[in-house]
Formats: structure tokens, sequence, C-alpha cells
């Protein structure tokens, strides 16, 4: 069985995360969304909430997908759930930077996991939680960056 994490904030999660986990899916038999907690990153959603958030955006494969928490390294966490692959999003050229040295310093730490990249849908090469968050924060129109589920999570948690 091939297994791949697809690790990430999901703070919250966004139409071009759902595009890669479908791609992703379309590779490999199972996939694991890992939501990372970072100890210096303030996020928006609560873990749980995030959880929540992915599971209803993603229902329809949850048969072969697995959403995990962790507060580790990526590449420690990827080997302990037996993935061999980690998934990674590129939207431009800015992304690449990161990636590679990202990519190079969990071959330093673990070389038998490996990264697999695939470039997001053009029309999502834009697209950040960071920036849904903010269009949130001064009530702009969410609807053409998230799922509808996580517009109205976004309307609560900003009331």
């Amino acid at each position: 069985m091939k297994i791949a994490v697809y690790p990430g904030s999901f703070d919250p999660i966004t139409f071009g995360h759902i595009d890669i986990a479908t791609r992703a899916l379309k590779v490999f038999d199972k996939l694991i969304i890992l939501i990372n907690v970072h100890p210096t990153k303030h996020a928006l959603f609560t873990a749980e909430e995030r959880v929540e958030m992915v599971k209803a955006t993603m229902a329809d494969y949850l048969d072969r997908l697995d959403i995990v928490v962790a507060e580790d390294l990526t590449v420690s966490v990827a080997k302990k759930l037996g993935a061999t692959h980690m998934i990674r999003g590129l939207r431009a050229v800015t992304d690449f930077e990161y990636e590679f040295q990202l990519t190079h310093a969990n071959r330093v730490l673990d070389n038998e996991i490996d990264s697999i990249y695939f470039m997001t849908d053009n029309k999502y090469s834009f697209l950040s939680s960071a920036l849904v968050k903010e269009i949130a924060l001064f009530k702009g129109d969410l609807t053409k960056f998230v799922p509808e589920y996580v517009v109205e999570k976004m309307k609560e948690k900003l009331k």
C-alpha cells in the first residue's frame, strides 16, 4: 500500500489544499492529512476545529484518508505513520525556494521519506490560508476560496 502524508496548518483548509489532496489520492492508496501544531505560530482555529473542517470538506474521500494532528517534526511523524512520501503543493516560484530547503533538510533527517510536489491548479496559485483569514477579517466574500462549511466556521469564529 502506497501511503503519503500531506502536512500543513490547514488553518483553514482551502480549495487549493483540496485540489492537492484529491490529486494526491489519484497516486497514493492512502493519504494522511497531517495538521501541524507549531509552537510559535498562533492558529485561528484549534487543531480539533481544523480536523472537523478537513473531515467535512473531504467527506467523499474518508475511506482513503486519515487526519492526524502532530506537534513533532513532520518527517518523523510520516515515518511513524508508515508513509513513504510527503505531498507538498507549489503555487508559485516563491514557494520553490522554501520547499527546496525543506526537502533537503528532511533528506538529512530521514532519506527514506521522499517529497512529491503538485503544482496547484492555476485558479488557486495565489491562494493561502493567510489570505483567506485576511479577507474574512474584512468581511469579504470567501466563497471562491473555501467550501461553504469553512465559510460558516470563519463567520462563527470571527463574530
